[in-house]
């Protein structure tokens, strides 16, 4: 016979009562499941986790479902999805192509906690905003000293000692339709130069590119294995191979360079606005700036930034005008004409 059934009668309902209240006590004190945010991003697999563990510290409820891609595969897909999109957040994302996903009326105005504070560069020109701009990244060329001096190239100084013969098949930078970093590159030319100058210095280039790549990084990774002498990418990542020991010089051409935002931004269409909007708030928190800093030179909070012995210049003051509104407005034009000149070359391989 069970103990339940040995006890008195008068018992039972008070050892039903006592188990019951026991159970009950156990769901109580079962912590509840995270609320999951679903975000875009453009952030490499790699850099994920210290973002994640500092998100994490100050909102332990929420949990952050990450989905990346490129930068142009993200904005596409932000465009193709309207107002179902599966996303909450938008993380990471070029401020030319947020811009366009404000024009379309898929961001939902939000002035993060501690906007104000950032600095004034990183800033939307609505109010309140669409978006907020992180960090900054601009074109660099990430050129192997090493290989170029087995093969007799010159350290380039400007963009046009990129047309010298001796770098044809030497030179590769990323499609600008698949990656921010490449489309920077273009629009800074068009900005730099002008049209019609632009376009004409991309022709020569484009005699030198040996390849256009999906991959926004993986010129400079190229340059630095050694694979091509010179490799048209962001300057972050360039600072990065060198750390690792890597044989190549990050330049920044004199003529100047084209650069971006990335940008943080909650999608209209998001069932969990309050979760994404304490998500905003840390992006801009110095919390979240301290991990920029880790891998991005020009951050939202400048006080936050980490110096570099890799750097010969301080970046920050490469950082000049940039009508982000214009190449927002311009950027389908653009990738058209880029396209109709140029796509031979891209790698075919995603």
């Amino acid at each position: 016979m069970s103990p339940l059934r040995r006890a008195c009668p008068t018992a039972r309902p008070r050892v039903l009562r006592s188990l019951l209240a026991g159970t009950l006590l156990a769901l109580l004190a079962k912590p509840a499941a995270a609320e999951e945010i679903t975000v875009y991003t453009t952030l490499l697999p790699t850099q994920l986790a210290p973002y994640t563990q500092s998100f994490r510290q100050s909102h332990p409820d929420i949990s952050l479902k990450w989905m990346r891609d490129s930068s142009g595969v993200i904005a596409a897909r932000l465009l193709s999805e309207g107002p179902r999109s599966q996303a909450d957040v938008v993380f990471s994302l070029a401020s030319e192509n947020i811009i366009q996903a404000g024009s379309a009326d898929l961001l939902l105005p939000y002035k993060p906690a501690g906007y104000d504070e950032i600095d004034r560069k990183f800033k939307d020109k609505n109010d309140p905003p669409l978006w907020s701009g992180i960090f900054a990244y601009m074109a660099a060329i990430c050129f192997n000293t090493k290989e170029a001096q087995k093969r007799g190239i010159p350290t380039p100084k400007k963009w046009s000692d990129l047309l010298d013969p001796r770098f044809k098949g030497q030179v590769t930078m990323p499609d600008p339709a698949s990656s921010g970093t490449g489309f920077i590159s273009v629009s800074g030319w068009l900005q730099k130069f002008g049209e019609g100058p632009g376009w004409d210095f991309m022709e020569k280039l484009h005699t030198n590119i040996a390849i256009y790549t999906h991959s926004g990084n993986k010129p400079c990774n190229s340059a630095s294995s050694g694979e091509f002498v010179a490799g048209i990418s962001y300057s972050s990542e360039g600072v990065l191979d060198k750390g690792r020991g890597a044989p190549i010089d990050v330049i920044f051409p004199e003529e100047g360079v084209g650069w971006a935002l990335s940008t943080v931004a909650i999608l209209k269409s998001s069932k969990k606005q309050d979760a994404a909007k304490k998500f905003a708030d840390w992006a801009v928190s110095p919390a979240a700036n301290k991990v920029y800093s880790e891998f991005w030179e020009v951050i939202a909070r400048p006080e936050q930034r980490r110096q570099s012995s890799n750097q010969a210049v301080d970046p920050s003051t490469l950082i000049t005008d940039n009508d982000h509104y214009w190449i927002a407005s311009e950027r389908d034009r653009i990738l058209k004409e880029w396209q109709s000149r140029f796509a031979g070359k891209r790698d075919p391989k995603p």
